[in-house]
């Protein structure tokens, strides 16, 4: 396959049972809109236990549907969606704040994540993904990241940062499983390239209804109009549907 082919949400998702958490930003492919999109996805009762909700301010939390089944809140349940300034943060884990906060202090994404390692759950040491997209004259750039155990023991974490010039029509996916297994495989290699299409609906359910139905958790997206700065919100949550 040619670098500079790009697939298709569908083509990347289908058959795949088990992508775990996934990140997806690029350019409309009419140039007008930056997209985002964050899934989440979950073999336990307790991953499988969760909704997405939007607040007042653009942010978006991770809340338990029963909190009668809630095992360990401490790795499902923060904000993967957060606006600073002109910036623009999606992560799938507490690290959101983390980036939030050194951002407030004049630090960089990268700075950040310096800080960050993987999560500590043994055997897959789950990677930390990330995501910041930052608006300026009418257009954006954006980085992504990755940070991941160095080895099967978890002893160091190696991390990789991606920086890109927005292309219409562009955009990348990181998500942190290869596949589904047992530890699960952690992503490989950098960001896939994959198309994005004009309208931020039809792309929430393409990558949606490409999501393997018994483990799909949640879905929101985000398309952000790059002349006036209109937002439109697309939330999916199977527990709601």
């Amino acid at each position: 396959m040619d670098i500079y082919t790009t697939q298709t949400a569908a083509e990347l998702l289908k058959g795949n049972s088990y992508a775990g958490r996934g990140i997806i930003i690029g350019k409309s492919a009419d140039g007008k809109r930056a997209m985002t999109v964050y899934f989440i996805m979950g073999r336990s009762q307790n991953s499988r236990n969760r909704i997405f909700a939007e607040k007042d301010n653009g942010e978006v939390i991770i809340y338990p549907h029963d909190y009668s089944k809630v095992e360990d809140p401490s790795l499902i349940i923060y904000s993967p969606i957060r606006v600073y300034e002109n910036k623009l943060i999606v992560t799938n884990g507490d690290q959101t704040d983390t980036i939030y906060d050194a951002l407030a202090d004049g630090k960089t994404f990268e700075d950040a994540l310096d800080t960050r390692e993987f999560e500590p759950d043994r055997p897959n040491w789950t990677p930390r993904i990330s995501g910041m997209l930052t608006f300026d004259k009418g257009d954006f750039k954006y980085k992504m990241s990755i940070l991941k155990s160095a080895d099967a023991d978890g002893s160091a974490c190696n991390r990789f940062t991606y920086s890109y010039s927005p292309i219409a029509g562009v955009g990348h996916f990181i998500h942190t499983y290869v596949c589904d297994g047992n530890p699960l495989p952690t992503f490989q290699g950098e960001p896939e390239r994959l198309s994005i299409p004009n309208d931020i609906e039809e792309f929430a359910k393409e990558v949606w209804e490409s999501l393997n139905e018994e483990n799909k958790i949640s879905l929101y997206a985000r398309s952000v109009d790059l002349e006036s700065g209109e937002v439109w919100n697309v939330m999916i949550n199977k527990h709601e549907a």
